[in-house]
């Protein structure tokens, strides 16, 4: 039985959590078939963990209405890298205005309203240094939050396999086909989320 069975499992995020290149179908609806959980896919594409209006991550976040959450898994979006949004720092302010505030705030909000592991996930590499520098800042968040990632980013051998099969998983170099979804990003997920004791 999977560990996941029964649990209920926020997912946040733009077009990777949507599905935007496998018809709205994406990781999260594998993961909710394959292991009979309760999910609740917050995705809307093209948008940012800036918080500038109400499709931001910050914004739909609030909005969701369950007050029991086991889980709460987030896209490190590569929205704000392409739109080009500020880095910022690491602080006790959560200035939403940058990434590294918008991140600390969903995490502290997680932990104040659910109190519920957090997971956030990166996109697989690609040479694209703005999303890189938002991949390094995760990383030292998680030192401060003692969060979860899925490193998708930074696992060579991950990568490697996807190389091999980038047609087929890939429909451009940030969203996955079906194929892609169910062969290679939902084991990888599933991976990490096993892991976590809930």
């Amino acid at each position: 039985m999977s560990q996941l069975k029964g649990k209920k499992i926020i997912f946040l995020g733009s077009s990777v959590t949507y599905g935007y290149a496998a018809g709205g179908v994406s990781f999260v609806d594998y993961i909710k078939e394959r292991n009979e959980c309760i999910v609740i896919k917050e995705a809307v594409n093209g948008t940012t963990l800036v918080d500038e209006d109400d499709t931001s991550y910050i914004s739909r976040m609030k909005h969701i209405k369950d007050e029991d959450v086991d889980l709460f898994v987030c896209q490190l979006s590569t929205n704000d890298a392409t739109k080009n949004k500020k880095l910022g720092n690491i602080s006790d302010d959560f200035d939403t205005k940058t990434v590294a505030g918008a991140i600390e705030y969903i995490i502290d909000y997680v932990n104040k309203r659910w109190n519920c592991p957090v997971v956030f996930y990166t996109n697989p590499y690609i040479p694209y240094e703005p999303y890189q520098n938002m991949v390094h800042l995760l990383l030292d968040i998680q030192k401060k939050w003692n969060i979860y990632i899925v490193d998708m980013w930074n696992d060579v051998s991950f990568n490697e396999m996807g190389q091999k099969k980038w047609k087929e998983y890939m429909a451009d170099p940030i969203h996955p086909t079906k194929a892609g979804y169910l062969e290679w990003i939902t084991p990888k997920m599933e991976e990490i989320l096993y892991k976590i004791e809930m």
